[in-house]
C-alpha cells in the first residue's frame, strides 16, 4: 500500500512539473507568468470601423491567400488588406489598387460582393474599378480575437478596442 501511495505521489509530482512551461517561465524562474512574445496592435472601435479604404498599389511584404474573380486577382497582405491586380493577362498581372482593411485575414467573393474577415468583424464590400468601394454591411464581433503568432489570445484589451495585428517585442 505504501509503494502505491509513493508511486501515485511521484506521478502527480511529475505531472505538475510538466505543467511548468504553461504556468511560469521555468528557465528564469522568477514566478513571472509566460506571455506572448508579441504585443497586440490596437485600433479603437470607431477608427476600426472607418479604416477600410482604397489606396494606390503597394509592394507585397507578407502575402496570404490569393483569390481570382473574373479578371481581378486579390492577394492578401496579412492583417493589412488586399492587393488588387488586373489579371486579364495572367502571365503579367498589373497592380490596380490596394484595399486597406486593417486586421484582415480572409475574403470570399460571391457575384460582385466581397466578404472580408476584418479582425472580429465581417464586412461586405462592393468593388468597382471605376467607382471604388462601398461597404454595404458590417456584422460586429462575429469572429474571435486575433491570436498572436505564437498562439496567445490577447489580454487586458481596453474596452472599445480591436486587435488588428501583432508586433514582436524585442
Amino acid at each position: 500500500m505504501k509503494k502505491t501511495k509513493l508511486l501515485a505521489l511521484g506521478l502527480l509530482l511529475m505531472c505538475l512539473q510538466s505543467c511548468c512551461p504553461f504556468l511560469v517561465d521555468c528557465e528564469n524562474s522568477d514566478d513571472d507568468p509566460v506571455f506572448s512574445r508579441y504585443r497586440p496592435i490596437l485600433l479603437d472601435r470607431s477608427n476600426f470601423e472607418n479604416s477600410v479604404s482604397l489606396k494606390n498599389p503597394t509592394s507585397i511584404n507578407t502575402s496570404g491567400k490569393i483569390y481570382i474573380k473574373d479578371d481581378l486577382l486579390f492577394i492578401n497582405e496579412v492583417h493589412k488588406g488586399f492587393h488588387i491586380y488586373d489579371n486579364s493577362n495572367p502571365s503579367s498581372p498589373t497592380p490596380i489598387k490596394f484595399l486597406e482593411v486593417p486586421g484582415s485575414t480572409d475574403l470570399a467573393i460571391r457575384d460582385n460582393m466581397i466578404y472580408i474577415n476584418q479582425a472580429t468583424d465581417l464586412i461586405a464590400v462592393e468593388y468597382d474599378t471605376t467607382n471604388g468601394i462601398t461597404i454595404t454591411k458590417r456584422v460586429i464581433n462575429i469572429f474571435p480575437e486575433l491570436r498572436s503568432p505564437d498562439g496567445f489570445l490577447p489580454y487586458n484589451i481596453p474596452e472599445n478596442n480591436v486587435v488588428i495585428g501583432w508586433t514582436l517585442i524585442n
